[in-house]
């Protein structure tokens, strides 16, 4: 009859099983978005290069650089990039402001729960810069309107990311805080706003994206001075070095945008 051996006569060891749960932890590569970027401008240059794409249609790359850099000397292009940051900066910080406090407001009061909603869903799908010759005529000619299309553009998307953000926060969290006594403010300071903060900023990555679409369309429609301005006149000379030229100014201020939400995500994410 066979004995099953002791647990003391064993001489094999557990073997470890191996982590399989990777795959939800996502890390970006270091240089590989840079890599393709410049294989795509190379693969462009060459095309460019060996006449296979008219330069009408399509410039090189290195006409390109060649009409951003005489822009820079001329000073045109410090003067369209001066007046779109003052109207993005104003207009995204107006309608920031105000999205998070009705956010703010819609997640933590019934009441304005009821309100909001309902005012928010009837017009956020209202097109911003269909607004503009409305807003011109009640704010006059100038910077007032292209300010205010941004910053409605702005305040819908941040209250809707605010108010998702607090939504989305555990109530098992508020209330063991409630258990302890603690004040409403300090919750609303030591839980929904930390719990709210990864969806706040990554509403702002979206809402960056917004004023810089509105305050192009904005240029192109009223204004002297700016990027969406600079395109549009380029466009219609055909001058199509310069036109790319601005698209390639509004991508880089994009990339810029988006590198100083990732360094808020970090300093401010970190306990994620």
């Amino acid at each position: 009859m066979l004995e099953r051996p002791k647990t003391g006569d064993r001489t094999d060891e557990t073997r470890p099983v191996a982590f399989r749960g990777a795959g939800f932890a996502p890390k970006a590569g270091r240089y590989s978005g840079w890599i393709a970027l410049v294989l795509a401008i190379g693969l462009w240059q060459l095309a460019g290069s060996a006449g296979w794409v008219n330069p009408l249609f399509l410039p090189a790359p290195s006409a390109i650089a060649v009409a951003i850099y005489r822009l820079a000397i001329s000073g045109a292009l410090w003067q369209h990039l001066s007046y779109s940051i003052m109207r993005i900066g104003t207009g995204w910080i107006l309608g920031t402001v105000a999205g998070v406090i009705v956010g703010f407001g819609i997640g933590l009061s019934s009441l304005t729960r009821g309100v909001g909603i309902t005012f928010i869903s009837a017009l956020f799908p209202i097109p911003k810069i269909a607004l503009l010759p409305l807003l011109i005529l009640w704010l006059g000619i100038g910077e007032q309107p292209k300010i205010a299309t941004i910053a409605l553009g702005v305040f819908f998307s941040t209250a809707i990311s605010v108010y998702s953000g607090v939504d989305a926060v555990p109530r098992n969290l508020i209330r063991m805080a409630q258990s302890f006594n603690v004040p409403f403010h300090a919750i609303v300071r030591r839980v929904i706003w930390p719990g709210a903060l990864p969806s706040i900023l990554a509403g702002f990555r979206i809402t960056a994206s917004v004023a810089l679409l509105l305050v192009v369309s904005a240029e192109m429609i009223g204004a002297e001075y700016g990027i969406g301005a600079f395109v549009l006149q380029a466009g219609n000379l055909m001058q199509t070095d310069q036109l790319l030229a601005g698209v390639v100014i509004l991508s880089l201020f994009g990339l810029a945008v988006g590198r100083v939400i990732n360094w808020l995500e970090t300093r401010l994410l970190h306990w994620r």
